[in-house]
């Protein structure tokens, strides 16, 4: 559960995130977070957050947005406000790195969806561009549903995918659960 203070940075797209204000501070109001981004810095992908607003204010540096068809550029002291259901992504822009305050409204479960992105990433099990692999994208779309979707394909065409790549990760967990306990007992002392 994350907390304000708390830090977590994503080595894949160079993203690190502070936590301000989080859902059990604002009552499930908002999360806020302060984010930096190196040169070459960016989100995972082009996104949209169904049920969220999600509001930048640009603190240092410049970020580029594309927002609907549209790109803005954003200087220190400038805002963007991305409303609930529009397609965006942003990265930072220039020669120097940017950085941020954002407050996603409502919270929902976007801390611990930044957790199990930076996670993934850490493990090894993101592309190049940080978005997870087949196997955890399916749970990860699952998971959080409410907080962000792809732009594209259709969502009928999603769940007709994603059905039976969320079974296969999920044997692939529970065999990594019962190998790591086998090898728990395996290894335990015997019993004088």
């Amino acid at each position: 559960m994350a907390y304000a203070g708390q830090m977590v940075e994503n080595p894949v797209t160079g993203e690190r995130i502070v936590f301000r204000q989080t859902a059990a501070d604002t009552n499930g109001e908002l999360v806020a977070i302060d984010l930096s981004l190196p040169v070459g810095g960016h989100v995972p992908g082009v996104h949209v957050h169904p049920l969220q607003e999600e509001a930048f204010h640009v603190t240092s540096g410049r970020m580029k947005f594309r927002y609907g068809l549209k790109t803005i550029v954003a200087e220190a002291g400038e805002s963007v406000v991305v409303p609930a259901g529009k397609v965006h992504s942003f990265a930072q822009h220039g020669d120097e790195p940017s950085q941020c305050r954002v407050e996603i409204r409502p919270a929902l479960k976007m801390e611990k969806m930044f957790e199990t992105t930076v996670r993934l990433a850490q493990e090894g099990r993101t592309n190049r561009k940080g978005m997870p692999k087949p196997l955890d994208l399916a749970l990860f779309v699952e998971e959080f549903k409410d907080e962000v979707k792809a732009p594209f394909p259709p969502a009928w065409f999603v769940r007709l995918v994603m059905t039976p790549l969320r079974a296969m990760a999920r044997r692939r967990d529970q065999r990594s659960k019962s190998r790591t306990s086998s090898q728990t007992r395996s290894t335990a002392p015997a019993a004088a």
